[in-house]
């Protein structure tokens, strides 16, 4: 049994964590209001993966919930109070070898002006609506939309 590496970053009403196991059965997600559990077999040896953490600070378990991709589990705990950022995911400041920070979702989020607030309400809604595993959003389509309202706003080169 060996922990399953896993990157983290923070939003405004939530923590996201996601665990990098490929072809994952078994998952099992355990929220509790100061600590987080994880463990799963992946791959066709079976490899049993089991993570705990001590967190930084509160979260509701009843608002948070996990999906399992083929290559990942993301999971989304909400705070427990909202607006508060986590400088870190650990309650503990001592380095983590299997954890790290997933610097591509990272959002400096409280310089945020009120056109990104008004995006990550929208964004806090649609994680507010979604159900249990499986019922994370299809978030690549948000790119493509803002990408296309972009192409409107550019001028005609031609």
């Amino acid at each position: 049994m060996q922990p399953a590496s896993a990157k983290w970053y923070d939003r405004r009403d939530s923590v996201f964590i996601e665990f990098l196991v490929e072809d994952s059965k078994d998952v099992k997600v355990n929220f509790e209001k100061s600590k987080f559990g994880f463990s799963c077999l992946s791959g066709t040896d079976n490899m049993k993966h089991s993570n705990e953490i001590d967190l930084f600070g509160s979260i509701d378990q009843d608002g948070s919930k996990h999906k399992r991709t083929d290559r990942s589990v993301l999971c989304c705990l909400r705070k427990a109070e909202p607006g508060k950022s986590w400088p870190r995911i650990t309650k503990d400041k001592a380095k983590v070898n299997w954890l790290s920070v997933d610097f591509n979702n990272w959002k400096d989020w409280e310089d945020d002006s009120e056109e990104d607030v008004a995006n990550y309400d929208r964004f806090s809604e649609m994680m507010g609506n979604m159900g249990g595993e499986d019922d994370l959003p299809d978030l690549d389509g948000a790119d493509e939309e803002s990408a296309d309202s972009d192409d409107e706003k550019m001028p005609d080169l031609e």
